[in-house]
């Protein structure tokens, strides 16, 4: 007997680039179950050096992509019967590209049954409604202005573009600022009211002494209060967090603490805090804090963060972290570094990376009562995506997509990607 057809899915395409394909995991993955700190091993003191994967062409190589995959069909995307009522008017605002990536530019999905953005790959269906072209030279796109917030006295550096539409607030990860988010902001100011905020100790945001404070003070608790007190008093509305690496626990966080404040979550290769205390054998623990107190009470630390804080060492460890090292440019180590020498960086620097307490992903997981969706790196060799599929398996979790030849910092390295994913998130929730 003949399988039966499948149902006709409305078909999605992202705005002015190569559309989108969903495609399932292997048929051997694994089932999923719920996700606990025991299943991640140990590193014990690896901190200090990050671990490093094969890459396609090293960082000298900047003239070239690092991956040179030939372009693929163009895919479209498919949504469940349930949901398409729901997204037929965010689907309707893709449109077909004119041109193709050079990289290979689908996503993959998780393989749950909750999965929202569920999909499978269609060859049969071209998009049936469209948008006009984007922007051209009449309409340019909408450039980012950079404004201070007080918050407690402290001066806070933030970005903001568009006036109108949904809100999203950028938060971005450790050792980075607000301009991560510069290949970002004006495409999704398009259609919403864009944010992008220093957390405090960072960027160009005041850099308080941790001395001065008698209980820890950079911590997700801290920044989670900053953020939904610049929603109260700068956005002035509920809104969207789209975070990178530790923002994404800072977005979890800030969603706990005040849950009427945040309206989604996407989770970019969120980090898995494996220094965590939690995560070290009882027999290294002993060691991990000496260790720690000398990076904080000695010259040790300030020698230690002189050697990072050098146009040759952010190169390094961006080339690390970059599966496309051709996007590590000169521009980005400056962005990067430039921050880092205002005076208290050094100390902001030694108090996160001694910090090995806190709230992990998977105690707010569970917490958080807006839709979350988690996009991860398919290359990133800090935070590797095998151990990332497992938050997939929490409820608020709508969809884990996997971002082909991408490494850890997605929304700088393949904005192609990421920026259609957000828009089409928020969409589906607004």
């Amino acid at each position: 007997m003949r399988r039966p057809p499948r149902a006709s899915a409305v078909p999605f395409r992202p705005r002015g680039g190569t559309p989108i394909r969903h495609g399932r995991l292997a048929p051997h993955a694994p089932l999923k179950k719920k996700f606990s700190p025991s299943s991640l091993p140990p590193r014990g003191l690896a901190f200090l050096s990050c671990p490093r994967q094969p890459r396609a062409a090293p960082c000298r190589a900047r003239g070239a992509m690092a991956c040179a995959a030939p372009p693929s069909p163009l895919p479209v995307v498919s949504l469940p019967a349930r949901r398409r009522g729901a997204t037929a008017a965010a689907a309707a605002s893709y449109h077909a590209p004119s041109t193709r990536l050079s990289r290979r530019s689908w996503l993959s999905t998780g393989n749950s049954p909750r999965s929202r953005l569920r999909t499978q790959a269609s060859k049969a269906e071209p998009a049936e409604e469209s948008l006009p072209a984007a922007p051209g030279p009449s309409e340019p796109l909408p450039q980012p202005r950079t404004s201070t917030w007080n918050w407690k006295g402290y001066n806070i550096r933030y970005q903001c573009a568009g006036t109108s539409g949904p809100a999203l607030v950028l938060i971005h990860g450790f050792g980075a600022n607000s301009d991560h988010w510069r290949k970002n902001i004006p495409a999704l100011a398009m259609a919403n009211r864009v944010y992008a905020i220093d957390l405090i100790g960072y960027g160009y945001s005041d850099k308080p002494n941790p001395r001065e404070f008698e209980e820890s003070f950079y911590t997700f608790e801290t920044w989670g209060e900053q953020l939904n007190t610049f929603c109260a008093e700068v956005v002035k509305s509920d809104a969207f967090f789209i975070c990178n690496s530790i923002g994404g626990l800072v977005g979890l966080q800030a969603a706990v603490m005040k849950p009427q404040t945040c309206k989604g979550i996407v989770l970019l290769d969120i980090s898995l805090r494996m220094l965590h205390i939690n995560k070290q054998p009882w027999f290294g623990r002993p060691f991990i804090r000496s260790f720690q107190n000398l990076l904080r009470n000695t010259v040790i630390g300030k020698l230690f963060f002189n050697a990072v804080a050098t146009p040759e060492s952010v190169k390094n460890i961006l080339c690390q972290c970059y599966h496309d090292t051709s996007a590590v440019t000169d521009e980005l180590v400056q962005m990067i570094l430039q921050p880092g020498l205002d005076p208290g960086a050094v100390d902001v620097f030694l108090e996160f990376i001694c910090y090995s307490g806190g709230p992990l992903p998977e105690d707010l997981l569970p917490l958080v009562k807006c839709p979350v969706l988690v996009a991860w790196g398919e290359k990133d060799p800090w935070e590797p995506v095998e151990l990332g599929r497992a938050y997939g398996s929490f409820d608020a979790v709508e969809d884990f997509v996997v971002l082909p030849n991408v490494g850890h910092c997605p929304q700088d390295e393949a904005p192609e990607l990421v920026n259609p994913l957000v828009e089409s998130f928020v969409k589906l929730h607004s």
